[in-house]
């Protein structure tokens, strides 16, 4: 092989077993800003949600004990959709009056991702039949899924619903309703 070969297959060599490698490197160190600034947007609203959702459950478990009051909405007395529609108007977030609108608010979420501050409805019937009920849900860990709500009978209480022998049969489905916002 001629010297000049040589040098050419020498220096394209290098170029790529050496320089390949640095340009690689120098380019994927200067895309790590973005992805800090990516993650740090993403931990401020991921804690944002989270404070929210803690203010609601403080909200309600301020009210535990308040009776039942049908068509209630305020804490002289509380139904079950008045509850939650209080709940959430107190911390800024826009729900409908009646356990049957709220139902078709916000996004649907499994109720083994349920999250303290979304809601779960209840009904007799399954999906076509009428939602008899709506809760907060303040828990949700291995010991159950916990809701506050106002309870015909005991008025604002906590119950685990996974364990409940009335409760549990009428679980539907879970709505998270952090995202929807007063107008």
């Amino acid at each position: 092989m001629p010297k000049n070969q040589k040098i050419n297959f020498i220096s394209n060599y290098l170029k790529k077993t050496v320089f390949f490698p640095l340009i690689l490197l120098l380019f994927i160190t200067s895309c790590s800003p973005i992805r800090t600034s990516t993650s740090s947007s993403f931990k401020k609203k991921n804690s944002a949600e989270i404070s929210l959702r803690n203010k609601l459950i403080k909200e309600a478990e301020k009210h535990k004990g308040i009776k039942y009051k049908y068509g209630g909405k305020d804490p002289q007395g509380f139904d079950c959709s008045g509850f939650t529609y209080y709940v959430c108007s107190k911390n800024n977030i826009k729900l409908s009056r009646t356990s049957a609108y709220q139902s078709k608010e916000g996004n649907e979420v499994s109720l083994t991702k349920a999250k303290a501050g979304d809601l779960l409805f209840f009904g007799r019937h399954g999906r076509s039949g009428k939602i008899q009920h709506v809760g907060m849900v303040i828990k949700n860990n291995s010991e159950g899924l916990f809701m506050i709500h106002s309870s015909s009978s005991r008025g604002i209480c906590v119950d685990n619903v996974l364990f409940s022998k009335y409760w549990k049969p009428k679980l539907l489905f879970a709505r998270n309703i952090i995202g929807l916002k007063e107008k």
